[in-house]
């Protein structure tokens, strides 16, 4: 049987149990890591966008919607 477990990690590297699960029985199990991670790819891609959406010829394009000063 599979069972899921949520557990937090210290900066020591420690699990600790967020629930109370009982004596956990001896074995081997998985660990799943759900720290997010900046994705590589939309850090480039928002480079390579800020080159062109920040250019004085764009914001002259897109200032009828901008709300009135």
């Amino acid at each position: 049987m599979l069972r899921t477990i949520e557990v937090e990690i210290d900066e020591d590297g420690a699990l600790h149990l967020l629930d109370p699960v009982g004596q956990l029985p001896a074995g081997r199990t998985l660990l799943t890591l759900l720290t997010p991670e900046p994705d590589d790819v939309l850090q480039l891609a928002e480079r390579a966008l800020a080159e062109d959406w920040l250019r004085p010829e764009e914001d002259a394009a897109w200032a009828h919607l901008q709300p009135a000063t």
